[in-house]
């Protein structure tokens, strides 16, 4: 019997949250914290239409093009790479009010512990930077934080902002 205390977080549950948001494409690099939960089947996955990117800002460009056609895709990255395209996010996200919508994978976070808290620079600094920004910021962490995934993309394609979704923890591989 699982321990009841334990607290999960399924890459299928974030996969089939995109899909509920009306996804069509991924932009990713791979994410260390992703990889297995997310990054790997989204890539197998005939739903999503999948690009692989050289560069974070590469994937933002792509998603910026991909909202004037009215479609729908998400930045796969980890926070490494989300402070590595800062300026590309400050100009076609911030500037240009486009919907960027990106998964950042917390590198370093601890489960269970807030990101402003956390032992890692890297990871105490992302909220900051996404407030100053104005960039609106959802952390998961558990199973139970998901279905907040597809009301926020709605509203960032709604009120065309953008959103980053912070991924806290290594998401479970399905069986």
């Amino acid at each position: 019997m699982a321990n009841p205390t334990v607290q999960r977080l399924q890459g299928a549950q974030l996969i089939a949250a995109l899909k509920a948001s009306s996804i069509e494409f991924i932009a990713a690099l791979p994410d260390i914290t992703t990889v297995e939960g997310v990054l790997k089947p989204i890539s197998r996955d005939a739903h999503f239409r999948f690009v692989r990117v050289c560069k974070e800002d590469e994937g933002v460009g792509i998603l910026a093009g991909l909202s004037f056609a009215d479609k729908r895709g998400v930045l796969l990255m980890q926070s490494t790479g989300l402070l590595d395209s800062i300026n590309a996010l400050r100009n076609n996200a911030v500037e240009y009010s486009l919907p960027i919508c990106m998964m950042v994978g917390l590198i370093g976070k601890e489960p269970g512990v807030l990101p402003k808290e956390s032992k890692d620079y890297g990871v105490r600094i992302v909220e900051p930077i996404l407030d100053a920004m104005g960039i609106t910021r959802l952390l998961i962490e558990t199973d139970e934080d998901v279905p907040g995934i597809e009301p926020a993309i709605a509203r960032a394609y709604r009120d065309s902002k953008p959103l980053a979704i912070l991924i806290g923890r290594r998401p479970e591989a399905a069986p």
